[in-house]
């Protein structure tokens, strides 16, 4: 294992307007995975309706999640970003607070640990939105 680099799979997703912080950890991405995250965000926006803006990732343009999008598009709308934008993704911007405040230059001896820094400073982007609001002003 001497050399190998660990990862863990994490759908994210922000509600901007209250910097609420969604995310679901898997272990790899692809359609059947990405089906899992969309499930967990119907449950908390099904029924007051959505506005999703998804980057070009190859399991976002599978036939059945936009099946699953068309099924679904009494609550929700779906956009696509212009390929190559990071800069038009806020997640990106939680992506890079996590990797600054939680993973870089540390080295994780297991899995186990890794996720436990991810899950303590995803937790504390759900129970304090005011540190990650600034990193989504230039969206509103």
């Amino acid at each position: 294992m001497t050399g190998q680099r660990k990862s863990v799979k994490i759908f994210g997703a922000i509600e901007l307007w209250k910097a609420r912080f969604h995310y679901r950890q898997d272990t790899v991405f692809n359609a059947s995975t990405y089906f899992g995250f969309l499930e967990q965000l119907a449950r908390s926006y099904r029924r007051q309706g959505a506005l999703l803006i998804q980057d070009n990732a190859t399991y976002h343009k599978d036939g059945d999640v936009w099946a699953w999008f068309d099924a679904n598009r009494h609550w929700l709308e779906v956009h696509q970003l212009p390929s190559y934008s990071p800069e038009l993704n806020p997640t990106e911007r939680l992506w890079r607070h996590t990797r600054q405040t939680g993973t870089h230059n540390r080295y994780f001896p297991d899995e186990k640990e890794l996720t436990g820094t991810l899950s303590r400073v995803f937790g504390e982007m759900q129970n304090y939105p005011e540190l990650i609001r600034p990193y989504l002003h230039s969206f509103l």
